[in-house]
């Protein structure tokens, strides 16, 4: 497989070091890794922190900024980032009022940022978590003891960093981002398998005219495999397994998510096609975003993420947001 890199050993430095010259709003530390707004701490406000292994552009790095995270913490290719990461993040965007840890339900992820509380802690940082487990297409996987976390933490990452923009107090900010959670289910559709640049072959054999339905996004098995399938198909069955698991009665926000190498084009027909779904089903659409937001590499796919909203929720979804990858209303 040909990649537009130097050599796999030093891919996440350089995207770093590109990261910091694009962006002079964020402060990025290639060294050790924590991508941190230049404005950070901000006094009075709530912090809110995340990470995870790289490979998953724009999540995490690219959601730093006002009205999401306050730091980032990447990791190497689909690896959880270290400890000394979390804390070195938390310490640099502390105002006094606390940091919020956003973490997705993967085991190395969940361990590190377990480990990281407590040594923040200890230099008395005072530290909430939220986990992230919205993936309904699997119980358990190869990273994951239950649910996997995807695509809802977009929608966590946004309504609860708007709310602690806002200055709300840590334990509301907290109880936000579990009410994002528990509102939001996902469910993801592979058509390729993704490289890693370290194994520079597919991570998994998906033969050709077949698909994963149910995938995660470090390549993990799904639910079944099938022979390839139309877009209408593929956003029935996707969009029914996420009804079958959430049963809104408010309006939702719909994220229809390239898995990264899909393009716009297709990912806007497909989202018709979830649309369609969600109108038969009587769902009620509040907003939707259709792009690739959190991404496996250069697998082809998509992923259907709903969340129920209220009027709060959803007036914190519209809330101002400047990031890399996501921004309106500044």
């Amino acid at each position: 497989m040909k990649m537009l890199i130097n050599v796999p050993e030093t891919v996440v430095a350089d995207a770093l070091r590109g990261m910091a010259a694009a962006h002079p709003e964020l402060t990025v530390d290639v060294e050790n890794r924590v991508i941190v707004r230049r404005d950070a701490p901000v006094e009075g406000k709530v912090a809110l922190v995340s990470g995870g292994g790289s490979g998953h552009e724009p999540l995490h790095g690219g959601f730093v900024g006002p009205g999401m995270l306050s730091a980032a913490c990447p990791g190497e290719v689909f690896t959880s980032p270290v400890p000394d990461q979390m804390v070195r993040a938390a310490a640099a965007v502390d105002s006094g009022a606390g940091v919020l840890f956003v973490v997705k339900n993967y085991t190395g992820d969940v361990l590190n940022f377990d480990m990281a509380a407590e040594l923040a802690e200890d230099e008395g940082i005072q530290i909430a978590k939220v986990l992230v487990n919205d993936d309904v297409a699997v119980t358990d996987s190869l990273y994951t003891a239950g649910r996997r976390g995807t695509g809802a933490t977009l929608f966590v990452e946004k309504i609860a960093g708007a709310a602690a923009d806002e200055g709300q107090p840590l334990e509301r900010v907290e109880a936000i981002a579990r009410q994002v959670n528990e509102n939001a289910r996902s469910f993801g559709v592979a058509l390729s398998a993704c490289t890693t640049p370290a194994k520079g072959s597919p991570t998994f054999d998906l033969p050709p005219g077949e698909l994963e339905l149910g995938i995660g996004i470090h390549g993990e098995p799904g639910r079944e495999r099938r022979a390839m399938m139309t877009s209408r198909e593929i956003a029935d069955f996707s969009v029914h397994a996420v009804l079958e698991d959430l049963n809104p009665r408010n309006p939702v926000l719909v994220l229809v998510n390239g898995m990264g190498a899909t393009p716009l084009l297709e990912l806007y027909g497909f989202n018709a096609e979830v649309q369609r779904v969600l109108a038969e089903r009587g769902v009620a659409v509040a907003r939707t975003l259709v792009g690739n937001y959190v991404t496996s590499l250069d697998m082809a796919g998509a992923s259907v993420t709903l969340c129920q909203v209220d009027e709060e929720l959803l007036r914190l979804w519209d809330a101002p947001v400047r990031t890399p990858g996501l921004r309106w209303g500044m």
